[in-house]
């Protein structure tokens, strides 16, 4: 039984994670566009 619970504690442990990274990499994506767009607009040339 505490074994069963414990699998069951570490599945949504190890979900939970998951989400972490896929939430993590969709912002910085979303980071490095913002960044890019500002780079494009700005009067500052580029190195």
């Amino acid at each position: 039984m505490l074994a069963d619970i414990l699998t069951w504690v570490g599945a949504v442990l190890g979900i939970a994670v998951l989400f972490a990274m896929a939430f993590g990499a969709v912002a910085l994506d979303y980071g490095d566009k913002r960044g890019s767009r500002r780079a494009e607009r700005s009067d500052t040339p580029a190195r």
